[in-house]
């Protein structure tokens, strides 16, 4: 393959990636405490590199790169906006921190407090997963008709009943892993966030990080780097040809 073509073809193809992140990032932008993926690149060694067959560093001609790769995405945990929704199941963190939500046998973490109780008091997700106190067992209501309030501790109070919303953090940002839109795995032992640090806001949201405007114009600027390399490519080809047809005619 002309080693022009094949650059260009890699280019297209960590562009056409990229569009995938910035897509999905679009499509959860009214998801309730999403956090944005950026996608990344690296530098890639020539091919004859790759297979063993010229050393990195030798100033050869097999030494002038092998362009970009997509090397997966990374996730931004910046805070979202807060949005007032005056719900009383509504709860979003001010500062560092995850809810922890249980599924079958796993724990989940999220940012996202879009609650509600059930008729048997249970407090949920959006999708019916259980929200854990901060021992581990599902939050339930002992009377989901009698009054009750969520402090900006996240304590659920309701009479002389006081239960706390869990509220934990990773050793490292680096150990989640998505699980869904909104949802993380932790890949390491968690640990809750200290009392003074608990700020949580009651009738409130955090909404979605991805920023559309910016989201937009990423996506243009991707569509153009990628339609530039594909029609590198288109000319590269019909070089090829013609070098060719010029070669079988002499």
């Amino acid at each position: 393959m002309s080693y022009g073509l094949y650059i260009s073809a890699e280019g297209a193809q960590a562009q056409s990636q990229r569009l995938d992140v910035i897509s999905n990032n679009l499509a959860n932008v009214d998801t309730v405490g999403f956090k944005r993926d950026l996608a990344m690149f690296q530098a890639r060694n020539a091919e004859a590199i790759d297979q063993g067959k010229a050393i990195p560093g030798s100033g050869s001609i097999n030494d002038i790169g092998g362009g970009v790769a997509f090397q997966g995405s990374r996730t931004d945990y910046s805070q979202g906006p807060l949005k007032a929704t005056g719900n009383p199941t509504d709860v979003a963190l001010r500062r560092e921190g995850f809810f922890q939500v249980r599924e079958g046998k796993d724990t989940y973490l999220t940012r996202a407090g879009n609650f509600r109780l059930t008729a048997k008091g249970e407090l949920v997700t959006q999708d019916g997963l259980p929200v854990l106190n901060d021992s581990g067992a599902p939050i339930t209501l002992e009377n989901p008709q009698m009054r009750w309030e969520m402090t900006g501790a996240g304590e659920i109070r309701q009479g002389n009943d006081m239960q706390r919303l869990a509220i934990v953090k990773p050793a490292s940002m680096g150990d989640l892993v998505k699980v869904g839109g909104n949802k993380f795995r932790a890949l390491a032992d968690t640990q809750p966030v200290p009392p003074a640090d608990r700020d949580v806001a009651t009738g409130h949201l955090e909404m979605s990080g991805v920023e559309p405007t910016a989201e937009m114009v990423e996506m243009i600027q991707t569509s153009r780097f990628m339609e530039a390399n594909l029609n590198m490519m288109q000319t590269q080809d019909r070089m090829l040809n013609e070098l060719f047809s010029q070669f079988l005619k002499a």
